[in-house]
């Protein structure tokens, strides 16, 4: 897993970073494109980029969820599989509910700076917007447990650290990227143990 963090920049920075990491991942494999069942995936064309509501609307048979344990069934059912197909494709703005560490969109308050990359249908990276106000860092914290001990009867304790440590970070932009899953499609490897470093 490769994660990185870039102070005062825009969530857009953090995508441009994993397509090009994509592309040079490629290149070290001398591939072509990126393959995984079937599915080939080209790193060098420019990569599409679809909001979270565009893609349900497009390639869901179901309106969007609401409720975040079927909004997650139904994203790996029927949207994850046909993204990064001929292209990389950024999945951009979810749901405010969806994102608990990104901050808010601009233009939209319903939704997040977050966003995920995919090739061959492959989540590849994770990256968000970072959420550093304190405040709003905590309501939705409490809100998660509010709604955690409403469906399963359990809640945790609020990471005061955390929050303390928010206070004093710099507007900032951050993705974690399975390194191990990129080289898996750019080599061709059939299964994800045969590019682990050290596998079990």
């Amino acid at each position: 897993m490769l994660e990185w963090y870039r102070a005062g920049a825009p969530y857009e920075q953090v995508m441009d970073d994993c397509v090009e990491i994509a592309r040079v991942a490629a290149r070290a494999a001398g591939a072509d494109a990126l393959r995984w069942r079937g599915k080939s995936c080209d790193p060098f064309t420019a990569a599409e980029r679809i909001s979270v509501h565009a893609a349900f609307a497009e390639l869901a048979p179901i309106e969007m969820p609401q409720d975040g344990d079927a909004f997650s069934a139904a994203l790996v059912q029927h949207v994850e599989p046909n993204l990064g197909d001929g292209a990389l494709t950024l999945l951009t703005e979810y749901p405010i509910r969806e994102a608990a560490l990104a901050r808010r969109a601009p233009h939209n308050p319903n939704v997040a700076e977050r966003f995920e990359m995919y090739a061959c249908g492959v989540e590849l990276a994770n990256g968000f917007g970072e959420l550093t106000d304190p405040d709003e860092q905590r309501r939705r914290l409490i809100e998660a447990m509010d709604e955690k001990q409403k469906r399963y009867g359990q809640r945790w304790p609020i990471d005061e650290d955390f929050l303390a440590a928010l206070a004093h970070m710099p507007p900032a932009s951050g993705v974690a990227l399975g390194f191990d899953r990129l080289v898996m499609l750019a080599s061709g490897a059939r299964h994800i143990r045969d590019v682990l470093w050290t596998p079990a």
